[in-house]
């Protein structure tokens, strides 16, 4: 019998569209939305209006490489790309990482607050929609297991599973796996987080086989320097990956800032 994941029901007992969006209305009515933020009712659960305003989303022009925020298009990638390309091809991101974004990704990474991984999805699938429609599959970064033990949930994962599934696309959580344990990257400069993460990540020979010749969207939720996702790049590369391309969630608004 196939696996359900999530406990899905049976197919054939799937309510309707129209049935969900009244059962919606009637759960609404009762138990109105909450706003993530903590400010008030929203129409729908998210943000609050307040919040909304203050988010600073990264629309074009980008940097290509490594999606930092341009003032006008320069035609080119930024400088840092330039003289240091990534292992990765080309990064997007949905926010600027600041004190408007910082409360919901830390409630997220370290407060339980797993409901916010569908908005985040959203907003990715929106930043990053170029790099989705090119993608073959998409990984997250991984914990190490103790880590993993310890928080209870990869974060990066519960973004990256609703944005496969929104996507269509082949969800693959356990072709990266995350082998040493590393100390947190917080408060260390760039090249202190290379050191720490280099050789961190490895691809299993059983998940070189989904990834051999395939384009990896590789999910994460905050980037500052690069430094974990281009370790995982490089391990999904030297499985066979044909190209590796990353998503996040925020990021700093310079390259190399480790303000973080």
């Amino acid at each position: 019998m196939r696996r359900r994941e999530h406990g899905a029901l049976l197919d054939f007992v799937k309510p309707g569209a129209r049935v969900r969006e009244a059962v919606r209305r009637c759960v609404d009515a009762l138990f109105p939305p909450q706003a993530f933020d903590g400010g008030r009712f929203p129409q729908v659960a998210g943000l609050s209006a307040e919040a909304w305003s203050k988010v600073v989303f990264l629309d074009a022009p980008v940097c290509d490489g490594c999606g930092i925020p341009f003032e006008y298009d320069l035609g080119a990638r930024c400088a840092g790309c330039q003289a240091r390309p990534f292992a990765f091809a080309r990064a997007r991101a949905a926010c600027l990482y600041d004190e408007h974004s910082r409360d919901l990704i830390l409630q997220f990474k370290h407060g339980d607050r797993t409901e916010l991984a569908g908005l985040f999805a959203a907003w990715l699938g929106r930043s990053a929609a170029d790099l989705v429609a090119d993608a073959d599959a998409i990984v997250p970064v991984p914990l190490h297991p103790l880590r993993l033990l310890k928080r209870r949930y990869n974060q990066a994962a519960e973004i990256a599973r609703p944005l496969a599934k929104r996507a269509g696309l082949e969800y693959l959580p356990d072709v990266l796996v995350r082998g040493r344990r590393t100390d947190s990257q917080g408060g260390k400069s760039g090249s202190g987080r290379r050191r720490n993460v280099a050789g961190a990540f490895d691809v299993p020979p059983a998940g070189a086989k989904r990834v051999k010749g395939r384009r990896v969207l590789l999910i994460d939720d905050v980037m500052t320097t690069g430094a974990t996702a281009e370790a995982c790049a490089r391990a999904l590369l030297k499985a066979g990956a044909r190209a590796v391309d990353l998503g996040v969630v925020s990021r700093v608004r310079e390259r190399g800032d480790v303000s973080i």
